[in-house]
């Protein structure tokens, strides 16, 4: 590993030691007596499928939108693919809040405060609709905002779900194509009208927050500073 590569390391570990230490302050879990995800918590998204989790980083498409990518990686440990569960600018997500089936959320890249994000831009290898991490310091645009799609009432830790893009009505899938440099072995994430196997993530590491007694704190905007 180059001495770049170990500093970006320490900087993304360092940015989410950060945000445990502030979530402190505040009821949340690491283990897995919270039964299902709630707003507030910073997990990360394995696609069942491809066993790759949801990740982005500072390195911007070479074509389409030119915006921030995102992939699927292997790697479990990457501190890159954290996300934040937000509300969207209309609608308030107030810390511990169990997110319902149907709900339509902001996924927030932790690392670079960026919001996962579609278009009808073409991905670079499958030339199915890009996704990518667009915004500053969590706030975008409404091309920001996805459709929470489980099967209860809420959206179970251990269930798959389905995140379907509020404004064009596509799925967040992987069908494995492979980057080359400079994220070589990276899958493509992009999102596509049709439903498979493709399209499914469930919850797994990360911080989930618990129900507070007065649920009063909104998480649509980032008054948080764990960006």
């Amino acid at each position: 590993m180059n001495a770049m590569a170990v500093v970006n390391s320490i900087i993304s570990t360092a940015s989410l030691c950060l945000y445990v230490l502030l979530s402190c302050m505040c009821k949340f879990s690491f283990g897995s007596e919270i039964s299902f995800v709630t707003c507030g918590s910073v997990i990360k998204l394995l696609n069942v499928k491809h066993n790759v989790r949801l990740h982005s980083h500072d390195v911007r498409y070479g074509s389409g939108s030119g915006q921030q990518s995102v992939t699927g990686v292997t790697t479990v440990e990457d501190s890159n693919s954290y996300w934040s569960i937000r509300g969207t600018i209309a609608a308030a997500c107030h810390r511990g809040t169990p997110v319902k089936c149907g709900q339509n959320i902001r996924l927030t890249h932790v690392n670079t405060g960026r919001n996962l994000h579609s278009h009808y831009f073409a991905s670079p290898l499958s030339s199915n609709q890009e996704v990518s991490a667009f915004g500053e310091d969590g706030e975008g645009d409404h091309l920001d905002e996805w459709t929470v799609l489980c099967g209860g009432s809420l959206w179970e830790r251990d269930e798959s779900v389905r995140f379907r893009h509020t404004a064009t009505d596509a799925l967040l899938s992987v069908t494995g194509e492979q980057y080359g440099r400079p994220i070589h072995g990276q899958r493509e994430v992009h999102a596509m009208t049709s439903t498979s196997q493709h399209s499914y993530w469930k919850a797994m590491e990360g911080i989930f927050m618990k129900p507070s007694e007065t649920g009063t704190r909104d998480f649509s905007s980032p008054h948080h500073t764990e960006f």
